[in-house]
């Protein structure tokens, strides 16, 4: 009955979907380091040795002193992607001290100013009149300029097609419990007003539709889906009950846990790409609400959290 009545509140108010803001505070929300506790499903914990692997394995990587520039490099971002987070990881893992600035997600003119096109990350480093764009080029110049610590810190991509491989077979499953959340919560710094809840609805899928079929190509042919279905779309998602897809996901992700290399690393040799480019995509996960982390991948979770000084989403999953 609860759901049948959610189900209809939702579809009754579909074209204000996801519109209020619930009433967890922000501060709630976003905790500046993982939490210490004692379960492994969807909850932080942080052992005194959590940074500490055994003998057997890798060594763990150390974190340099931290850098605090004259002029602090500024990284702009929406809160949920993945590609920012890459970036913002990286700087947290050579721990420089940096300016993040967020982004609402119908700003058009911030990142048209700066790039000349609504795109993100960003990266600007002010003493040098530096501004570029591209997740992975933005890691480059961190990693190879002194004045960000020791250069090469950060090993190159493996090229794990294993892992690439996951990632693909879980990309509906996650668009499908993910996108939804990002602006149910309302809490999300891109998504703090209906404006930037509504443009990020209208540019983002929900399976089983492609994006060119959601979008629509501006002909008569095509035309896309019209905003009031999208809204009702993501609507009728979060009204649906989650169990089925959380229990695949949570099968899906003791298959990650298999070949994740440790609760440190994913990839043998030490900290590297494939880390920022895995650990980026995998926190978005942490806002789906009953998920069920297999240990090491959960301490890997935690692990990077800390080291990155990035929040996980545990408090605010729907």
């Amino acid at each position: 009955m609860k759901l049948v009545a959610t189900t209809i509140l939702l579809l009754a108010s579909a074209c204000n979907a996801f519109s209020s803001i619930p009433s967890s505070t922000l501060s709630q929300c976003f905790i500046g380091k993982a939490k210490i506790g004692t379960n492994v499903d969807s909850r932080s914990y942080l052992s005194s040795s959590a940074l500490r692997m055994s003998s057997t394995e890798t060594a763990s990587f150390v974190q340099g002193p931290k850098i605090i520039m004259d002029q602090l490099p500024i990284v702009y971002v929406y809160d949920h992607c993945p590609f920012c987070v890459r970036v913002r990881l990286a700087l947290g893992i050579k721990n420089v001290k940096h300016l993040v600035q967020f982004m609402a997600n119908d700003d058009i003119p911030t990142p048209t100013n700066l790039l000349g096109k609504k795109i993100a990350p960003i990266f600007e480093i002010p003493e040098d009149d530096l501004i570029m764009g591209e997740s992975l080029d933005i890691i480059a110049k961190i990693d190879a300029d002194p004045r960000f610590g020791p250069t090469n810190s950060i090993l190159p991509a493996t090229d794990r097609t294993d892992i690439k491989a996951w990632q693909k077979s879980v990309q509906s499953l996650l668009r499908t419990l993910q996108r939804p959340r990002y602006v149910a919560t309302g809490l999300l710094p891109e998504f703090q007003q209906i404006d930037g809840r509504h443009a990020f609805i209208k540019n983002h899928q929900l399976p089983p539709y492609e994006k060119k079929e959601w979008k629509g190509d501006g002909t008569n042919e095509n035309p896309g889906i019209d905003m009031d279905e999208k809204l009702k779309l993501y609507a009728e998602a979060m009204a649906k009950d989650p169990a089925p897809l959380v229990e695949d996901l949570n099968a899906k992700l003791i298959e990650l846990n298999d070949i994740v290399y440790s609760s440190e690393y994913c990839s043998e040799g030490g900290l590297s790409l494939d880390d920022i480019d895995l650990w980026a995509r995998l926190r978005s996960i942490t806002i789906i609400k009953g998920v069920i982390w297999p240990e090491k991948l959960r301490k890997y979770m935690d692990n990077f959290s800390a080291l990155g000084d990035v929040p996980l989403y545990d408090q605010m999953a729907l």
